[in-house]
């Protein structure tokens, strides 16, 4: 083969192979892109799974601690520290109002038996004033990541939806467009700042999910979560509480 020949032919290789990885490149960046876009048109696509530990009343329950169980308490609070430095614990916050519910906690983790095992490890827990009852949950991962939380506390609304009168497992084409709107009005509330944390429960109980209110007063959290269409359709219903945790965690 003459020696002209031969350099066309290696330059003709060597752009065939540029094209290759620049086609190939294209591909990769458009299937980034594609991700992103079906991300931000499927809101479900964003979210993460956690454990969320709701504590209650156990048999050995004092409604002061700190006076009739001085050094479990201590042992109790410096333990909560312990998994917000190890990064296990996302938030925990006392429930002020209830004469049942103490404390919700929401783990970093999908492991049902992780959370379970974590939990059981609190002082309270193991002397019987506290009694975990564990959820599967599902949200966007919007919480700051904080290892050393404050004495400083700020009070946050935690609504619980749960399973309304007019509540059932069919989908048809209404309860689909209930759906939708709840959907939607989930995003409305959120772009007003006013919902900052909502997500749904896996384990298809009574609990249907949770919305978080950063607002002044529990009737203005009232307000806004009955602006739910699944609510106002008898779909869902409401249970709202006072939630006091740690500054600078919710977003």
């Amino acid at each position: 083969m003459p020696k002209t020949s031969v350099v066309k032919q290696k330059m003709k290789t060597t752009l065939l192979l540029t094209l290759a990885v620049l086609l190939c490149g294209s591909v990769v960046i458009a299937q980034e892109q594609q991700k992103q876009e079906q991300k931000q048109a499927d809101p479900g696509a964003r979210l993460v799974q956690f454990q969320m530990a709701l504590l209650k009343r156990g048999p050995n329950w004092s409604a002061d601690p700190g006076k009739a169980a001085p050094e479990i308490q201590q042992k109790h609070v410096a333990y909560v520290q312990s998994l917000f430095e190890s990064g296990k614990l996302m938030i925990a916050g006392r429930i002020k109002d209830d004469n049942e519910l103490v404390a919700v906690y929401i783990f970093r983790t999908k492991s049902a038996e992780e959370a379970q095992s974590w939990v059981a490890g609190d002082p309270g827990v193991a002397a019987g004033h506290l009694v975990p009852e564990l959820h599967p949950w599902w949200s966007e991962d919007v919480m700051k990541k904080v290892t050393t939380p404050g004495n400083k506390f700020t009070t946050a609304y935690l609504a619980f939806l749960t399973r309304g009168d007019k509540w059932t497992p069919e989908r048809t084409p209404a309860t689909e467009a209930i759906q939708k709107a709840h959907l939607e009005n989930i995003q409305r509330l959120a772009d007003l700042k006013k919902l900052v944390v909502a997500g749904p429960f896996g384990d298809n109980g009574k609990l249907r999910g949770i919305f978080v209110f950063k607002v002044d007063s529990i009737e203005e959290a009232r307000s806004l979560a009955a602006t739910d269409p699944a609510v106002q359709a008898g779909r869902l219903a409401l249970q709202i509480h006072p939630w006091m945790v740690p500054e600078g965690i919710l977003p």
